[in-house]
């Protein structure tokens, strides 16, 4: 069964890519603002210990594991960009996919921006954390995240349910989520930023 959705070809890596790019300008634009007006390492309370802003600079992955070796979330974050782009071209016609996909691009670009450019160097730089939510974790240490985590998470979170629902890559559906496609594979490696 066709989804009332479909894109004709081409359609989908347009929506694809004009989403990436207002996600990244997003994402970029607050970590200029952060950069420019936060002070390193130090709180800012927004709404109490519901919202505070946290200037950070992460090395590693979420809670900044994996310090050492930096290079290679770069290499997995070009990866997973690489391969919405080829799905997005080839082989996404649904309006759905084409809408989570685009995003999940955006998010993966703005950290993969901060991996290329920024100290100490190319390929090994630190993402641009600022936004903590201290409430979320219940006690636990607080993660410290950015515009581009936030889509990433949301948009994994996306790609399992369309998944799930038996949504294709084409625009059809399945009886159950068993067959995506391999669509899970363009972001299951978006979890290193």
């Amino acid at each position: 069964m066709t989804d009332r959705a479909t894109l004709r070809s081409g359609a989908a890596g347009i929506i694809v890519a004009i989403l990436a790019a207002l996600v990244l300008a997003a994402d970029q634009f607050t970590k200029y603002l952060a950069l420019a007006h936060l002070p390193l390492d130090q709180p800012v309370e927004v709404w109490g210990d519901f919202l505070q802003f946290y200037l950070t600079r992460n090395p590693g992955a979420a809670f900044s594991l994996g310090e050492g070796v930096t290079w290679v979330f770069t290499l997995v974050l070009a990866a997973a960009a690489a391969t919405i782009v080829v799905l997005a071209i080839t082989r996404v016609r649904s309006r759905a996919w084409a809408i989570v996909l685009g995003l999940l691009l955006g998010g993966i670009l703005g950290n993969l921006t901060d991996r290329l450019l920024r100290d100490p160097g190319f390929l090994v730089g630190h993402v641009v954390d600022f936004i903590n939510t201290p409430w979320m974790w219940f006690g636990m240490t607080s993660a410290i995240y950015n515009v581009a985590d936030m889509f990433i998470v949301t948009m994994m979170i996306s790609v399992a349910l369309l998944i799930l629902t038996g949504r294709r890559l084409d625009g059809t559906r399945g009886t159950n989520g068993a067959d995506a496609d391999g669509a899970a594979d363009a972001g299951a490696s978006a979890q290193a930023g």
